[in-house]
């Protein structure tokens, strides 16, 4: 089970052979504008695009947020099978996306099960606003829990409890706006995480310095947590238990 992150949620996960894009935003550098309300206001991306191989079997989107599907069309025909929140399903059709399969509990794909999970993608009425969002569990003959845009919450180690993952992949960067909470994992979720799983699962953590508003460098996380991956853009890396 190998995961190439190419930039910020952006993945390219091979499980037994099948490849799936996750949540691609392909945007050139600086190409769309900040997002606003927040401390830093440069444009977004903040970093160049890695130049990795993107082709894949299946696309999977978590939500539709603009620093998870942007500037798809050069790497995604329209007839790619795309699994995807059922509340988004009608936007994809629209952009005219001819296989689209809305995950209402699960989905199989080659050998492969797609599971779909919650999400809060923050606090409170933030949470609400930020909504639709999930994530999804990939199982084969090894499992692949991808949280998506969330912060920690019971579902999140009722998640873990009820799939036994093989390795977790969050994405951090403690998104935040000028007020409110982090609507993405700070330091202390990151942490609630790998405490809560097994010592051996690996725990990989993205979405960092990447798009304006994740204030979360990737050494701050390695500073405060202890044995998690942080992988570089355009690094794969081999999810293994050991």
């Amino acid at each position: 089970m190998d995961l190439t992150l190419v930039r910020h949620a952006t993945l390219v996960v091979d499980i037994e052979g099948t490849r799936f894009l996750v949540d691609p935003m392909l945007s050139e550098s600086g190409a769309n504008p900040p997002v606003e309300n927040t401390p830093n206001q440069q444009r977004n991306p903040l970093v160049d695009l890695p130049d990795v191989p993107l082709d894949h079997d299946a696309v999977v989107v978590t939500h539709r947020h603009p620093d998870h599907w942007n500037d798809w069309q050069e790497a995604i025909d329209t007839d790619t099978p795309l699994f995807c929140n059922p509340a988004e399903a009608d936007a994809f059709i629209e952009e005219g996306f001819e296989d689209v399969r809305p995950v209402e509990e699960s989905q199989s794909f080659e050998d492969i099960t797609i599971r779909r999970t919650p999400a809060r993608h923050g606090h409170g009425e933030l949470a609400e606003a930020m909504a639709p969002v999930c994530g999804f569990v990939f199982e084969g003959d090894e499992t692949l829990y991808l949280a998506g845009d969330t912060v920690w919450y019971p579902p999140i180690p009722e998640t873990i409890d009820t799939s036994e993952p093989d390795a977790v992949v969050l994405n951090a960067g403690a998104a935040q706006f000028l007020e409110g909470e982090p609507i993405t994992m700070d330091e202390t979720d990151v942490d609630r995480v790998r405490q809560h799983v097994d010592a051996e699962t690996p725990v990989l953590a993205v979405h960092m310095e990447s798009i304006n508003h994740c204030l979360l460098t990737r050494d701050e996380l390695r500073e405060a947590v202890d044995n998690v991956m942080i992988p570089a853009d355009g690094e794969t890396v081999e999810l293994r238990s050991v």
